[in-house]
């Protein structure tokens, strides 16, 4: 997660030419209204309604949330000596690398899957069918696109349908504008992203995306709010990280106390038990 790490291909990032004088390590982060050069907080929230945090990290802005993601999990199983059954999180944590490393760990991956069949006029992917016995794509008006090349560098499988079938056809223009036949591409682990998909119906996961907001948000709008996380008192990512591990730390021991009948005291006991609704991150539940 180094700031200095090579872009992919030609790509140029705002840090590469936007800097803070005075702090180096903080990037350019887009909010609502404007450009901020700042941090991310990332926390992992046990599901239980305690909202125990079980690790912080503060990472440079332009270190996308989804990639600390199984190092954080890693260290809270190894440190906590916790089996989740589940990891909950928004769209931005459902990535390949993610799900495949939870699976094949044994945890479910509740992450809503990007929904890009929506996003375009065309036929979306789910309404081409997949013959694994054949190899082959078949479209809505029945004809075949076969296997035609495979990707190893973006690990996906290309399927086209012949040209001369696809111009004919009368539903072209809801299939592509491409003269030479309409294309699909298949994941190598596109078997673990229909699995993901096979949680959504779920009670278990519509549960679980409903109880995000009470697990995870809540502490992340606490520590803005009254803990002075959006503004850091030191400079440089080691110094903030030590400002977010003391702030969770110090939200932690009020769980504790209001757990212990502390917070059931005369004021201040309300800062303890009313929590603010704000953005949220990750929640793990023990299985």
């Amino acid at each position: 997660m180094d700031q200095h790490r090579p872009a992919v291909g030609t790509y140029q990032r705002t840090t590469d030419f936007r800097m803070n004088a005075t702090d180096p390590d903080a990037t350019p982060m887009r909010t609502s209204t404007r450009t901020t050069l700042s941090y991310h907080d990332h926390y992992v929230v046990d599901g239980g309604t305690a909202c125990i945090i079980l690790a912080a990290l503060v990472t440079q802005a332009d270190v996308m949330e989804n990639v600390p993601l199984r190092d954080l999990l890693w260290r809270v199983c190894f440190r906590r000596k916790l089996r989740p059954g589940q990891v909950t999180g928004y769209t931005t944590y459902g990535t390949t690398e993610n799900i495949v490393a939870l699976e094949d760990a044994g945890i479910r991956a509740f992450f809503p899957l990007p929904g890009f069949n929506a996003r375009t006029p065309f036929f979306g992917k789910g309404k081409f069918v997949y013959d694994a016995g054949q190899d082959t794509y078949r479209c809505p008006q029945g004809h075949v696109l076969p296997r035609r090349k495979t990707k190893y560098t973006e690990q996906e499988v290309l399927y086209r349908a012949d040209a001369a079938i696809c111009n004919a056809c009368p539903d072209k223009p809801r299939g592509t504008t491409s003269d030479h036949g309409r294309m699909i591409r298949r994941s190598f682990f596109e078997a673990y992203l229909d699995k993901v998909r096979s949680y959504h119906a779920t009670e278990a996961y519509k549960k679980a995306m409903r109880k995000r907001q009470v697990w995870v948000e809540p502490p992340f709008a606490e520590a803005n709010e009254w803990h002075g996380l959006r503004r850091l008192r030191l400079r440089d990512l080691m110094n903030a990280n030590i400002q977010g591990l003391l702030i969770a730390a110090g939200q932690n021991l009020k769980r504790l106390l209001s757990a212990t009948g502390w917070g059931r005291r005369h004021a201040p006991c309300g800062s303890l038990l009313v929590v603010p609704r704000e953005l949220g991150r990750l929640s793990v539940v023990s299985g």
